[in-house]
């Protein structure tokens, strides 16, 4: 057999396994005909789809390639190992925290100590005015920086407006790049981009909660550029596509949630709001333009800027509570009361975060520490803060490759 029929193999069998998990497929845009066949009928057995994730990852492991396939190679055998996997704790096996992680994103996450967040606790202690615990302070802040309902739509439009064009001068986008966004209530995160193909995709933005306005920018460059948008259109149009554009690798037709690629997608999603919008550069966007369009008061900017810095020591809180919570060392109230403590989410939040960890269990390390990692390795190829440029090259071209996080050596 040939990498192209095991790569569709591959696709056929991800398919297969979202029909006993609706959360596990998140972007399809291959052959109708595929999807059809798998959403046909009574759903395949789980031992039987295991055993066919075994066998085609044997396949290829000891296949003779060309030493231009090695990349594809190693795409393939490390989504396959995570099917597998998803597929064993299907079945009912229990995975730690720590060994679910590395089953499927490749990577152990380490832990972080009480004494880090505490110290980040107490570094906000100094920038946050008034009396009070750090938390009180927090959210008396936060409440500051609230967009109206009424505008909540103006200020994501101008952000994803200004994410799109800095995105522009660095990646070729495909012409018929499309990015629309939709408001919905009842959901366990806070956004999500569906990617329809053809370079479009749909952003749904949760009302639930209150929106503030750092997490207006976040979620235009995260879900849209250079974040999942601009990852998955980069990937269909170099990989997915057929000649002339593409190489017509049906593999990346397919987007299963809990694998390997997904480190990349959220690292590479996160940090590249900092790369787009780099220090000074994204408190003078929302000083001078979101916060207006908000009706907020500009001088907000500075001093939620440094608040800014140390949540993302205390986001490393949603992998501890995760951590204890899935391993049965805490109960759900001890884990929200944790996630209130460490990350200053109200209780609210703290337990809208908890549902999402009851459903997407140990992915919530893609975003932080996928983002430590991306970083890493961005700055060791020479893309630092003081060479932009380079920076810019090396992201785009993470995000264009089939690179996984061991191929990165993270």
């Amino acid at each position: 057999m040939s990498l192209a029929e095991w790569a569709a193999d591959y696709v056929n069998l991800v398919l297969a396994v979202g029909r006993h998990d609706a959360n596990f497929v998140d972007a399809y845009y291959g052959p109708q005909a595929w999807k059809a066949v798998a959403e046909a009928g009574t759903p395949r057995p789980l031992p039987e789809l295991w055993a066919e994730a075994v066998r085609i990852q044997e396949e290829v492991a000891a296949s003779e390639l060309l030493p231009d396939e090695a990349l594809r190679r190693d795409y393939l055998l490390g989504q396959l190992g995570a099917v597998a996997a998803h597929l064993a704790r299907l079945e009912g096996h229990r995975f730690s925290f720590d060994d679910e992680a590395e089953a499927l994103y490749q990577v152990r996450p380490p832990r972080t100590s009480e004494a880090t967040f505490e110290a980040a606790l107490a570094r906000l202690g100094q920038i946050l005015e008034g009396s009070g615990s750090v938390q009180d302070r927090y959210q008396r802040a936060r409440e500051r920086i609230i967009v109206p309902t009424d505008r909540v739509d103006a200020v994501f439009q101008a952000a994803i407006a200004e994410a799109r064009k800095r995105t522009r001068r660095h990646a070729t986008l495909p012409t018929s790049d499309h990015f629309s966004v939709e408001y919905v209530r009842g959901k366990s995160w806070s956004a999500y981009n569906w990617y329809q193909g053809r370079g479009t995709s749909v952003i749904q933005v949760n009302l639930d909660l209150p929106i503030a306005i750092d997490r207006a920018l976040d979620l235009a460059a995260h879900e849209g550029y250079p974040g999942h948008h601009v990852y998955n259109a980069l990937l269909e149009q170099r990989f997915a596509q057929g000649p002339p554009e593409g190489r017509g690798w049906e593999e990346f037709t397919v987007y299963p949630l809990f694998s390997p690629q997904s480190l990349i997608a959220e690292g590479t999603a996160n940090f590249g709001i900092e790369v787009a919008f780099p220090g000074r550069e994204r408190l003078a966007f929302e000083r001078d333009v979101l916060f207006p369009l908000a009706g907020l008061a500009p001088a907000e900017a500075e001093r939620w800027a440094r608040v800014q810095a140390e949540l993302k020591v205390l986001a490393f809180a949603d992998n501890e509570a995760a951590r204890g919570y899935l391993d049965g060392h805490l109960d759900r109230a001890a884990a929200e009361a944790f996630l209130v403590k460490f990350s200053l989410r109200t209780e609210a939040q703290a337990a809208q975060r908890l549902r999402f960890i009851d459903t997407y269990r140990s992915y919530v390390i893609n975003y932080n520490l996928g983002e430590q990692l991306v970083r890493r390795w961005v700055e060791e190829q020479g893309g630092t803060v003081e060479d932009p440029d380079r920076r810019w090259a090396v992201f785009v071209d993470l995000i264009s490759s089939p690179r996984l996080p061991r191929g990165l050596g993270l």
